[in-house]
């Protein structure tokens, strides 16, 4: 059975392991700090390739960022990574083996169609991961969706009018919105409290504030309008939440609210399955995929 030494590269941490075939992790993931230079970066990752190439089959990378059609290098540097990280030669890593790198929603999206929380159900999926940003990852009749460069699934859309600032550059964005950010910020409108956290908000949903729960209830909103926007658009069998905010939805109302207000058939909106390894998980089955030609883009 072929193994994949995996890589989930994230801006605080780098997640690595190695992830046989069937998706098992051979040995414990293990962690470390993301270095602040796009060099440190570099050879951080070639000290741990240079350690496990001979035991490995491939080597598999999740990262933030839009990736090149042909799985090779990052087209864009993304903010919570260093300067110049798209400007990394990721293919030198190895010396023998090859070297797969994808976006780390669209590794995601691969692991839950797979394995996880999508593998019953059907050939069409949307996922989306709330965390501290939102991410996209798009399967459509199989396919991995990546658009004409590899940057599809990007979650920058408006979807409100408030002039509320998003990352981007942009204002309004679904993420500016859905995130753990924009339920930080929409709870700092209703608090009237700009040192209020996410995390102060959900310990005071547990103590039933009613503030909080205004907070939440209103993000949850948000989040279902980017929702039933990408479900009239490609019509999935099922949408996936994954990522840390996904924990906190409360998902029957969430699929009653979207069920009644999209225009196309009946959908299902599901919590992810690998959680927080569903990227590390993913690009290893991305990988494999992709060397038997499986993987369709």
């Amino acid at each position: 059975m072929k193994k994949a030494l995996s890589f989930d590269i994230g801006g605080t941490k780098i997640n690595y392991g190695i992830i046989d075939e069937n998706g098992n992790v051979i040995n414990n993931i293990k962690k470390i700090n993301t270095p602040n230079t796009k060099n440190d970066i570099y050879n951080a990752l070639k000290d741990i390739v240079n350690k496990y190439e001979n035991d490995v089959d491939i080597i598999t990378i999740a990262t933030a960022g839009a990736v090149n059609n042909e799985n090779t290098k990052i087209l864009s540097s993304t903010g919570n990574l260093p300067p110049g990280y798209n400007e990394i030669d990721f293919q030198s890593l190895a010396s023998n083996k090859r070297v797969i790198i994808e976006n780390d929603a669209n590794c995601a999206v691969w692991a839950e169609y797979k394995l996880g929380s999508g593998k019953n159900c059907g050939d069409n999926i949307v996922l989306l991961t709330l965390g501290t940003g939102v991410g996209g990852g798009i399967i459509v009749n199989k396919r991995l969706l990546k658009g004409k460069s590899g940057s599809a699934g990007e979650m920058h859309f408006a979807i409100k009018d408030k002039k509320r600032p998003c990352t981007c550059g942009f204002y309004d964005c679904y993420e500016a919105y859905a995130s753990g950010n924009g339920l930080k910020n929409t709870a700092k409108e209703i608090y009237n409290n700009n040192t209020i956290t996410t995390y102060d908000v959900i310990n005071d949903v547990k103590k039933n504030d009613e503030r909080a729960i205004l907070a939440i209830n209103e993000w949850q909103h948000d989040v279902s309008l980017g929702i039933i926007g990408l479900v009239n658009i490609f019509d999935p069998n099922c949408v996936i939440l994954s990522g840390s905010m996904a924990a906190f939805i409360d998902y029957t109302k969430l699929n009653d609210f979207v069920n009644k207000n999209i225009i196309v058939q009946k959908t299902e909106i599901k919590k992810g399955y690998f959680d927080n390894n569903a990227g590390i998980i993913g690009a290893a089955l991305f990988g494999f995929d992709k060397l038997k030609g499986g993987c369709r883009v």
